[in-house]
């Protein structure tokens, strides 16, 4: 092997020894000890290297001077890390020192070795308390066995703290394959498989892992259809119309859905509808009018809050299914929490309250977030009632809140969508644009696995869905004949999503299938 290459790959960017010293290490970590000798044999290659298998051997028999010596002789280590890896090095010495009644050397080591890492006095204060502690413990009786151990813990210490190539990072190869797995599937605009990625090939889905065509179409709405949601174990479909009635509908094992209530209460449209976290009840809200709450397995109606006074404009359900919250468009109601039987809990009011257009409760019960006069987001914290305040130079219309709690994402009449961490990190939102809303409420929503993509109504008629990492739709999809007021993704199957149009329909939407077969209009 006198002319074997120091460098490996296509491109020549792996350097051999380290390539070896990695696998070698894999084997280790995964028991393979002989294999992973027999390789270090053969390829000349040694896992440890020959200052950390020195420093091994030096702790282990307790070879302390010479122990710090090759410390102090390591080359490349950064001031701060060596004053750590010394510090952690003479702590084992003062214990061993008492262990064996030697104080003076204990004392000695702490007066003339410490100082010389320049700590804090308050860290050799600290080191001098435990030494003193550690006496009046009379831990001078423990033994061999123990010492022992205590040397073999710093050995590992002291491998997590020294920098490469001294000492490898832990499971090294592992992660360089995830690190590798983990961008092939971030650069994957179709991923939305919980299916394990194989290391065999590189990977790549196809369009068919979204959905893509109309499978099912909804027409028991008589007018337009304004908004549509799925409940959070993805059973059920809520959906709300112009026609004054909300419907719930069943999702079954073929994937397909059938009526199971009509919702007939409300005097007017009804704008939105909400599960709760349980499934177990449904609100409705009337436009400008009042809100419902329905039994889900009965259809009935179980409770109407406020008053025909009261203008609702969105609602949500804290994560209990105890507690609700709703936003009025008229600034002396403001938002209200109430329980299920209507008692309100805590309001938050005033002269100076704007109108609520959308709100949302992140499903963590953390944080409330709240759109208000068009342009202002806010999000308060509920456990600690920090504000964030954020505003948008266009006029939102909704808000979607994705299924971890972490991010956030409005519609703007500007024909954009904006993402947002709730933690108010990004200095900037992400954008997507291709959609088109000028002047009606477009509702967009986050969906797939991992919520990784994000799907929106449009006023061209067509559902349009983007991958969070590019600003561009990775899909259009065509099948409504006008506007498309709102999309919900199905939470427990990536592959459903539903689409609600003023042209009085809902398209249910799945992957695109070899053998096309017309989809079937539904109405019972």
């Amino acid at each position: 092997m006198e002319n074997s290459p120091t460098t490996l790959g296509s491109k020549g960017l792996i350097n051999k020894h380290e390539f070896l010293r990695v696998i070698i290490q894999c084997l280790y970590s995964l028991g393979y000890k002989k294999s992973a000798s027999c390789l270090e044999i053969e390829s000349g290659v040694r896992y440890k290297s020959i200052e950390f298998d020195l420093l091994e051997s030096q702790i282990l028999s307790g070879d302390w001077d010479d122990c710090i010596d090759t410390l102090n002789k390591i080359k490349d280590v950064k001031d701060d890390t060596r004053s750590s890896v010394l510090f952690l090095v003479f702590k084992q010495c003062f214990l061993e020192y008492l262990n064996r009644g030697d104080d003076s050397l204990a004392l000695s080591v702490l007066q003339k070795r410490v100082p010389t890492l320049h700590m804090s006095n308050e860290t050799v204060h600290k080191l001098a308390y435990n030494i003193l502690a550690l006496k009046e413990m009379e831990l001078g009786k423990l033994d061999e066995d123990v010492i022992s151990e205590l040397r073999k813990r710093l050995v590992m210490e002291l491998g997590k703290q020294l920098p490469p190539p001294i000492v490898l990072p832990e499971r090294r190869l592992e992660h360089l394959v995830e690190t590798s797995v983990t961008a092939q599937i971030d650069s994957c605009i179709y991923h939305n498989s919980q299916d394990a990625v194989l290391l065999y090939e590189d990977h790549c889905c196809g369009r068919d892992q979204i959905p893509t065509e109309t499978v099912q179409i909804l027409t028991e709405h008589s007018n337009e259809v304004w908004f549509i949601q799925f409940s959070n174990n993805g059973e059920y479909l809520a959906s709300s119309s112009s026609d004054c009635t909300a419907i719930i509908w069943k999702v079954m094992d073929n994937d397909k859905l059938t009526m199971k209530h009509v919702l007939r209460s409300h005097q007017n449209p009804v704008s939105f509808v909400a599960w709760s976290p349980d499934d177990t009840k449904l609100l409705t809200c009337g436009n400008l009018e009042v809100l419902k709450l329905w039994d889900v397995e009965t259809g009935t109606c179980k409770h109407t809050f406020g008053d025909h006074g009261f203008t609702v404009s969105s609602c949500a359900w804290f994560p209990d299914s105890k507690r609700i919250v709703c936003g009025s468009s008229d600034p002396e109601k403001g938002i209200c929490m109430w329980d299920c039987d209507g008692n309100e809990m805590k309001a938050w009011r005033g002269m100076r309250m704007p109108k609520v257009l959308d709100l949302a409760v992140t499903l963590d019960g953390e944080n409330l977030i709240s759109i208000f006069s068009d342009k202002e987001i806010r999000i308060l914290n509920l456990r600690t009632n920090a504000e964030q305040v954020i505003f948008e130079e266009h006029s939102i219309t909704s808000l979607s809140v994705s299924i971890d709690s972490k991010f956030f994402i409005v519609n703007l009449n500007s024909q954009e969508i904006h993402l947002r961490d709730v933690a108010g990190k990004w200095a900037k939102p992400l954008k997507y644009t291709g959609h088109k809303q000028n002047k009606y409420v477009i509702r967009s929503c986050f969906g797939g696995i991992n919520s990784m993509f994000i799907a929106s109504g449009s006023e061209n008629t067509q559902v349009y869905i983007w991958n969070r990492q590019s600003s561009t739709p990775i899909e259009v999809l065509s099948g409504h004949s006008m506007t498309v007021n709102s999309v919900s993704w199905n939470p427990k199957r990536p592959l459903m999503l539903a689409s609600a149009s003023d042209d009085h329909t809902i398209r249910i939407w799945g992957p695109s299938q070899s053998n096309k077969i017309q989809p079937a209009e539904t109405s019972t």
